[in-house]
């Protein structure tokens, strides 16, 4: 059976639109992204200054920060990742909609 793009694009909204999201879920993502948003920065930044304690103990901050946020978004709405770098419930939680990229 060959399935076209468009029926998965209808399938994908048929199914987003049975899904209520509330404020909270854009909230922590905004958050995750803002943690991310500065972890790149100070790990450039690291880089070209590997013996700066303070960026070295803020950075190690922002990952635990990052990780806590992570870890509530995936607890009350699903995983963030694939390929074994989050973990699933019974069922298989990927079919499940939203993915993250998808909101």
């Amino acid at each position: 059976m060959i399935v076209t793009m468009e029926q998965i694009r209808k399938e994908r909204s048929i199914s987003m639109e049975s899904i209520n999201i509330d404020q909270n879920y854009y909230q922590l993502l905004l958050q995750l992204q803002e943690y991310q948003f500065a972890l790149v920065e100070l790990n450039l930044y690291l880089d070209t200054h590997p013996d700066d304690q303070s960026a070295l103990l803020q950075f190690n901050q922002l990952v635990e920060q990052r990780e806590q946020v992570a870890n509530q978004i995936e607890e009350n709405y699903g995983p963030l990742f694939n390929f074994g770098l989050s973990n699933s419930e019974f069922p298989w939680q990927w079919k499940k909609a939203p993915w993250p990229w998808q909101v």
